[in-house]
């Protein structure tokens, strides 16, 4: 079982270096399966608008809702997740790697994607998911201390989906 996860300060951050290591994993011929996030700005809104791409090609779905500038709370529109967890379901069998661009709230009660990694890992498909801070403790009983931590390094977290891969890419 291959599980590893980064965890980087800031807003966004783990998005955007997940989806910096999907590219560069996609352009090494390795076939992914899971989801990044892109995170869009808005001059009309202090939050930004939350897009999801199941991989390894889309489609592109926005999993926040817009419930005005004032709003508290969760964000989260469950049913585009539920339509992006589809899309995971049906790439995951030909995939050599399963990234997951946040282990949140809906993993850590057992839904959204924690099923995937569950059959993922079952597989034998190594798993790479971004967690943050808030998160982290769920995770870690998720894992059951078999999680490997990897730095905010790209060419390491590469290096370990490369030597984890299902298949070797060219």
């Amino acid at each position: 079982m291959h599980l590893a996860y980064v965890s980087l300060p800031g807003r966004g951050a783990n998005d955007r270096f997940l989806a910096v290591i999907a590219e560069r994993l996609q352009s090494k011929g390795v076939r992914l399966s899971g989801t990044v996030q892109s995170n869009v700005e808005r001059a009309d809104r202090a939050r930004c608008d939350m897009d999801i791409l199941v991989l390894p090609d889309g489609p592109i779905l926005r999993i926040s809702e817009d419930r005005g500038d004032l709003a508290r709370g969760c964000r989260l529109d469950a049913g585009a997740l539920e339509a992006a967890v589809l899309g995971v379901t049906r790439s995951l069998p030909g995939a050599d790697l399963l990234i997951v661009n946040k282990y949140g709230k809906q993993e850590a009660e057992g839904r959204g994607l924690a099923p995937i990694i569950a059959d993922a890992l079952e597989r034998g498909i190594p798993v790479l998911l971004g967690v943050n801070g808030l998160n982290l403790p769920s995770f870690e009983e998720f894992a059951g201390g078999l999680a490997a931590a990897l730095p905010a390094e790209e060419d390491a977290v590469l290096g370990w989906c490369l030597t984890h891969c299902t298949r070797a890419a060219a």
